[in-house]
């Protein structure tokens, strides 16, 4: 059976909701989001996370499309992928919106029983 295309598109998303499922890699994508393309120095700085597990959970945000990096000098600059992110969203927004659909039928279907 053929899946839509929207049921395609959220399946591509699935990385991104499991990269961001972790605390530090939301963390991460929440200091580029404010502070815009930081080194792994200026990403580690403040934590008590050592640099080797933030290249880490970088490299699993890179595979999921959120963060990309690029070479300034002797450091690696790592910046966000807002287009992804923004794709991750309207996904949430669809199944938010499936979700009210579904709560305005179960009221109607509960009003209408009452009457």
């Amino acid at each position: 059976m053929p899946r839509s295309s929207a049921a395609r598109a959220l399946t591509a998303s699935a990385p991104v909701f499991a990269a961001l499922g972790d605390e530090v890699r939301l963390r991460l994508v929440t200091r580029l989001s404010e502070h815009g393309p930081l080194s792994i120095a200026k990403l580690t700085e403040g934590t008590d996370v050592t640099r080797q597990a933030v290249t880490k959970h970088l490299h699993v945000l890179e595979g999921a499309g959120l963060v990309r990096s690029s070479r300034e000098g002797r450091e690696n600059v790592w910046s966000l992928e807002r287009a992804r992110l923004a794709d991750a969203r309207r996904h949430l927004d669809a199944i938010s919106a499936q979700w009210d659909e579904a709560i305005d039928r179960l009221r109607a279907f509960v009003e209408d029983d009452a009457d």
